[in-house]
């Protein structure tokens, strides 16, 4: 019998000694001391997160979608009509959507998990492995799921990240899909932030005026009802999250204790990693914002976990699209700390003048 509370133990953060010797050989490369800025930034950070300098190139990236249904999607917060999420859910797993696409460029595989979509049995039995109900309570009146669902939901994220990390997965990225979902993650990232409903409201799928006005109120509503459990990670999931967003932080959170680095996406993404970081501290040192978003509740996300994105393209979309772009810049920060000669190999003489320490 599973034990009833969900528990993570205490964090390792990545390796100091591996961060400490990738800076050192980054400063013997032929080039100039910082030179490739923010990529050398990135290549530190995977050295440290493989516990080892130079790092190893990434052989198996993988794109994990956590896909549901959200009852608040009926009161009109979506340019998209709910149906959307299951046909799309098919258009994934016939490798047609941008994801898809996007991944195989990239030199990454893409998993889909059927958590909480609206039908009444997944497309194929191996994606539902985990479903936990179909849509969620609409938020702004009642909980999205109950106490048992929420739980169910974060072992089903942490079981994946740990049969991920088992199949030989070395970097992870949890995707989005479900019409409706930036909703409740606006709410988790206005509770979690302290922010008032209406600075986090943004324009999701591409919403008017109207229908922007519907999603502010309905966030407004659900918030009041996030922050009377604001303290319990776990009920808030229950309250205001949905499935697949449980599912994700318990994924994030569980990449961390198997101290596997995580890209993350756009809003929902950060949402969830909002509360994966109350329920594992610590945990955000494992994960690099892969984007910056137009949403505004993104930005207050990416603030509060202190991350800085990579990329700022204004992809929206979600499904982890953001995040796979990025993922070649981190492939180049890796195999430049591997593959890039030393002054000493080069025969090539240093600076005259030593560079400033940082």
């Amino acid at each position: 019998m599973e034990p009833d509370d969900i528990e993570f133990p205490e964090i390792t953060p990545p390796d100091d000694h591996a961060r400490s010797d990738a800076i050192a050989l980054h400063g013997k490369l032929v080039k100039p001391a910082g030179s490739l800025g923010r990529l050398e930034e990135l290549g530190v950070w995977i050295a440290a997160c493989q516990g080892q300098s130079p790092p190893r190139p990434f052989t198996r990236p993988r794109v994990v979608v956590f896909a549901g249904d959200h009852g608040i999607a009926a009161k009109g917060v979506s340019a998209y009509p709910a149906e959307v999420t299951a046909q799309l859910l098919g258009t994934m797993l016939t490798g047609g959507a941008a994801i898809n696409v996007l991944a195989a460029a990239a030199g990454a595989s893409v998993r889909v998990v059927d958590l909480a979509v609206d039908t009444e049995a997944p497309a194929t039995r191996s994606i539902g492995e985990y479903k936990v109900r179909r849509g969620s309570g609409s938020i702004d009146v009642e909980d999205a799921l109950t106490a048992a669902e929420a739980k169910a939901a974060i072992r089903a994220g942490i079981a994946v990240a740990d049969a991920e990390v088992d199949g030989g997965a070395d970097l992870l990225i949890p995707g989005d899909l479900g019409i409706g979902n930036s909703t409740p993650a606006s709410v988790l990232v206005a509770a979690l932030t302290g922010t008032e409903p209406v600075a986090v409201v943004g324009r999701g799928s591409g919403i008017d005026d109207q229908a922007w006005m519907r999603k502010a109120a309905a966030v407004r509503d659900a918030l009041r009802r996030a922050r009377a459990v604001l303290t319990d990670p776990v009920a808030l999931l229950r309250t205001t999250a949905g499935a697949d967003i449980a599912a994700m932080a318990g994924f994030l959170a569980q990449a961390a204790v198997r101290r596997t680095p995580v890209v993350l996406d756009g809003l929902v993404a950060c949402a969830a990693a909002l509360v994966a970081e109350d329920l594992a501290p610590g945990a955000r040192r494992w994960w690099v914002a892969g984007q910056r978003t137009a949403e505004p509740a993104h930005a207050l996300a990416l603030e509060h976990l202190d991350l800085g994105p990579l990329l700022e393209l204004d992809v929206r979309l979600g499904e982890g699209t953001g995040a796979v772009t990025a993922l070649p810049l981190l492939m180049m920060a890796a195999r430049v700390l591997a593959e890039t000669a030393t002054h000493e190999q080069a025969g090539v003489s240093g600076p005259v003048i030593p560079a400033p320490a940082s």
